[in-house]
Order: C-alpha cells, then sequence, then structure tokens
C-alpha cells in the first residue's frame, strides 16, 4: 500500500458527508418504504469453480467464456469447463502451465494475480498470471499464454515472459490488468494492454507501469514487441490501478482509436470526498515504438479529468475490513479505491461509450459500501467533461454492503453488473443488478437478483479482490459472472449466466421490501506475512 493507516490524519468525512436529519428520516421510513419488486431474471445456471486449493487468500476470482468453453483463472490454478459446467481440463497449476518458459520464474514461481480474456474477433485465448521468486527482489515477471487455435484444452498454447520494468528490476508488477482492443488504422492500433502497481516492498509504491503487447503478432506466435511506460509515484499523485478498456459487442472502435484508460485517486485519509474520473489516451505504433504515447507530457498526465458525483472511497484510516457478515465479527476486505476490471468500450450505432464501476463509502465512516457505476459518452475519441449516467446502487438503501463489483454491457446496450453482498443478518452472497438500454438513465431499474446465496461466513478478511462479468460471443446477449461465497470458513468460487428477456421488458411490479439491519469484515496467504494494513497497498498475496 502507498499510505499507511495509522489512524492519522482526516477522521471525519468533509461536510456534506456527515449525518444530517435528513439521513435519519430516510432509515426510519425504510420499514414501511414501498419500492419496485425487482424484474431482474434469475440465472439460467450456476455452477461451483475451483475452491481454496491453494491455502491462500484471496481468491482472485476471475474468468470468461467463449462459444464452447469457460476457463477460470484464479490462485493458483486454471480450470477449463464446458458451458454446462462440466470439467474439460485441470484444475491445472500455473506452474505447470508455463513450465516451458525455462529460464524464468515463470516456469517454477508463480504466484498468481491472475487474468483470462477471450478474444472474440481471433477466436483464441490468453492467460497470465505473474511470477517471481522472492519479494522484496531483483526478478518480476508477467507470464503470458496465447492460444495457438480455438480450442483451449488441447489446441496448445504460445508462452510469453515479460519482465515488468527492465529499467528497475526490482520493482514488483501488482495487480496486473489486461484489455483488449483492435480499432485498426495507420499505425494500426491492435494491442492486448497491461496495467500493473509497481511495489519495491510491501509499504513502498512506486508508480505504474502500463504496457502495449503486438496481438498480430502474439496470435501468430512471434514476439510480444512490448512498448512499456513506467509512470512515479509523483506522476500519478494519488491514483493507482489503471484500468484500459476492452471491446467485446457492438460496432468496432472507428479506425485508428487510441486505447483509452481510467483511474481515481485513491487518497492517503478516509473520509475524502473525490470528485474525478482520471482518463489517458494509449497511442501504439509498433512499427515505431518513439512514437507510442501514453497520456500528456513526459510525466503521462491525463487527456482529461471527468467530473463525476461525489463519492468516498471504502477505506477508513485504520482498515478496508469493513463489510460485515452474519456470524463473526470478522469483517471483509472492500477493496474499495479502484476502478475494477472490467472498462467496457462500446460503440453502438456511432456512439461510443466507456462503462466501468467501483466501491464506494456510503454515510462514512459507518457504511454500508455501494456499487458506483458510470458511462462517458467518449464518441469521436474524446473524454467528456461530466458522466453521461451513473449512479451509486444500494438497491434503495435497504441496508446490505454491496462491494467488489464488475460490468458488462450486451449487444443491445442493456447493463449487469454482479457483485458481492453482505450485512451482520446474511452471509457473503452473489448478486447482480441491470437495467435495459431503455430505461431511465442513473439507474439499475431492472432491480437485483440473488446469484448464489451465501452459504457461511469467511474466517480471513481478504475477500476476492475482484470480479469478472462478461458477455458471451455465441449470442451477445448472455452475461456470465464469477464471484467468490465462503463455506465452512474458507472461499468457493461460483460461476453463473444470466441474461435479459421478455420478462424484463414489462412494467414494475410493486411490493413490500423490509429493511435489513447493518454493520461492517479483512487477509493472509498461508503465513507468508504479517497481516498488511497501509496504502497503497499490494493487492495480493504475501
Amino acid at each position: 500500500m502507498r499510505y499507511p493507516h495509522d489512524g492519522t490524519g482526516q477522521t471525519n468525512a468533509p461536510s456534506g458527508y456527515g449525518i444530517s436529519g435528513l439521513p435519519k428520516v430516510q432509515a426510519l421510513l425504510l420499514e414501511s418504504l414501498w419500492r419496485p419488486a425487482p424484474t431482474m431474471p434469475g440465472p439460467l445456471l450456476t455452477f461451483e469453480g475451483l475452491g481454496n486449493t491453494c491455502g491462500c487468500q484471496p481468491s482472485d476470482s476471475e474468468g470468461d467464456v467463449g462459444p464452447n468453453h469457460y476457463i477460470e483463472a484464479i490462485n493458483e490454478s486454471i480450470k477449463i469447463f464446458d458451458k454446462s459446467g462440466n470439467t474439460l481440463s485441470g484444475p491445472t497449476s500455473y506452474n505447470s502451465f508455463f513450465s516451458g518458459l525455462t529460464g524464468t520464474p515463470c516456469a517454477n514461481a508463480n504466484d498468481g494475480d491472475p487474468y483470462v480474456i477471450y478474444d472474440t474477433a481471433a477466436d483464441r485465448w490468453l492467460i497470465s498470471d505473474f511470477a517471481f521468486p522472492s519479494f522484496p527482489g531483483s526478478s518480476f515477471w508477467q507470464c503470458i499464454g496465447v492460444s495457438q487455435t480455438s480450442d483451449p484444452v488441447s489446441g496448445g498454447w504460445f508462452l510469453y515472459a515479460l519482465q515488468v520494468d527492465p529499467a528497475h528490476p526490482t520493482y514488483l508488477g501488482d495487480y496486473p490488468k489486461f484489455a483488449l482492443w483492435n480499432s485498426g488504422g495507420s499505425p494500426a492500433q491492435n494491442a492486448y494492454f497491461l496495467t500493473m502497481n509497481l511495489f519495491s516492498s510491501f509499504t513502498t509504491f512506486n508508480g505504474v507501469r502500463a504496457y502495449a503487447l503486438d496481438r498480430a503478432s502474439m496470435l501468430a506466435g512471434g514476439p510480444t514487441n512490448a512498448i512499456g511506460f513506467t509512470l512515479s509515484a509523483a506522476d500519478v499523485g494519488d491514483s493507482y490501478s489503471f484500468i484500459a478498456a476492452s471491446f467485446r459487442t457492438g460496432n468496432p472502435p472507428p479506425a485508428g482509436r487510441n486505447e483509452m484508460v481510467l483511474a481515481i485517486d485513491s487518497p492517503a485519509t478516509g473520509g475524502v470526498t473525490l470528485t474525478q474520473v482520471h482518463a489517458r489516451f494509449f497511442h501504439v505504433d509498433f512499427a515505431n515504438p518513439v512514437n507510442s504515447v501514453f497520456g500528456v507530457g513526459a510525466n503521462h498526465a491525463p487527456n482529461a479529468e471527468i467530473t463525476v458525483n461525489g463519492f468516498v472511497d471504502a477505506f477508513t484510516n485504520t482498515t478496508y475490513d469493513l463489510v460485515p457478515q452474519q456470524g463473526t465479527t470478522t469483517k471483509l476486505d472492500t477493496l474499495g479505491d479502484k476502478i475494477m476490471t472490467p472498462v467496457v468500450y462500446q460503440n453502438r450505432g456511432g456512439t461510443e461509450s466507456l462503462w466501468a464501476d467501483q466501491t464506494v463509502m456510503e454515510n462514512y465512516p459507518n457504511g454500508p459500501t455501494a456499487v458506483r457505476w458510470y458511462q462517458f459518452d467518449v464518441t469521436g475519441g474524446n473524454f467528456p467533461a461530466t458522466a453521461l449516467q451513473q449512479q451509486s446502487w444500494d438497491n434503495t438503501s435497504d441496508g446490505l454492503w454491496r462491494w467488489m463489483p464488475s460490468i458488462g454491457v450486451d449487444q443491445n446496450g442493456n447493463t449487469a453488473i454482479g457483485y458481492s453482498t453482505s450485512s451482520t443478518t446474511i452471509f457473503p452472497a452473489i448478486r447482480y443488478a441491470g437495467r435495459l438500454a431503455g430505461d431511465p438513465p442513473g439507474n439499475l431499474a431492472q432491480g437485483e437478483a440473488v446469484m448464489f446465496p451465501g452459504v457461511g461466513f469467511h474466517n480471513g478478511v481478504r475477500w476476492g479482490d475482484y470480479t469478472r462479468t462478461e458477455i458471451d460471443s455465441a449470442d451477445g446477449l448472455s452475461f456470465w459472472h464469477i464471484n467468490q461465497y465462503a463455506q465452512s470458513g474458507t472461499w468457493h468460487t461460483r460461476i453463473g449466466k444470466f441474461r435479459f428477456g421478455p420478462a424484463a421488458q414489462s412494467g414494475p411490479r410493486w411490493s413490500r421490501h423490509f429493511r435489513y439491519s447493518t454493520a461492517t469484515w479483512s487477509w493472509q496467504r498461508g503465513g507468508r506475512m504479517p497481516q498488511r494494513r497501509c496504502h497503497k497497498r499490494l493487492s495480493d498475496d504475501y
């Protein structure tokens, strides 16, 4: 983490986030509040994913869907399913998967933080994790596999080992996130983009590394031709965890459109009201790398600052462990200071949009947390001054804690967000909410559905680190979501599928809802180190 959370600094939120008479009245009214009954369709299927075979926390719940397969990639193994949930391959450890990368830590020192992409246009797959023999240390690598065919089980893989930052070999690349972009043009904007946070020790944040990898070359088994930029801690200010956009449904980006990357701030103190999303362009030129540009100027400043409704990151001066759960006083980690994956790009009839989400804190420092989501109009390759629509989704203040979101947009422009939900009255559960393209803006008007109810509480504090929601390329309409739940004190993963149907087109029904009681829950991997409580932080499992 970048800043220590030692109880110093600001202890209360700025004015406007304090408790006033109105919220108290609203809380009292919740007992008899009439609200629309949810019309969000239930899951079409769910099936069990990998469990805690690594003896570690968190799960790093990660996966993607193709025409015939679902690939789950978590700590520290891969499993390939058919789309009915039957196992086709695995679990396979990353050490086994990347064993061919001899002479690098990828062959035998993989440490998780996985990512998987189904490359829809190429009908191919990308799987990645990071590897290093020790931390602190001087040998940090990103391990990448690109499938040689559409068959991830037996079609073979091209394997790559990418050094995190050759100019700074002591920098670990934490929280690595991938995106796929192909807008063509000359030079072709055709790349796998990779962003990661840089740390040289558990408490020393060194900045952000942003890479463009030559997608066309890698699909043919050629070199990555990696183009990388390092932004120092001073360059990024209070932000980190940059997320690049991916194209999945709708029309392709216009020719030559540059990749777009988003981030928010993670201040040194909790309770700060933030109002900006930082936006950068990444222009690549693999033929002439010196012509590549990330952000503005030598310090790679944002190309634009997008003003959004005020929000407070989901942490306090002392902890991220805020989310309560039934049956225990242990509270769960929010990871509530970053834009989450994926950032979705969609071009519908010439209107270009980015869709993004994050976890925010309501009623700081008491909570609960909510899911904040955005649509940004980027038509013409321009970042907007303000969000086209946005909302902090708390299901009309029902008292539950919602966090760890991931957003998806189908080919019709309908939106859904999967996330975790918990409180003192329920075990951590997997839920999702959504809206139709024609619904009033700024509202997940179709309400919330349960993908998988909570089974038990979690003994550890680290939770998920992220989730994933993606659209099935087979129909452009089905949402697939992977998340974690707890049973017998430890984590398990669950994969589910849902989509909007005729029932979701009907008008709202009304029913009486009752308020859930509220409260507020933290990680440790196999005893590698004492629990961390500092900020900005390493996100994974050391």
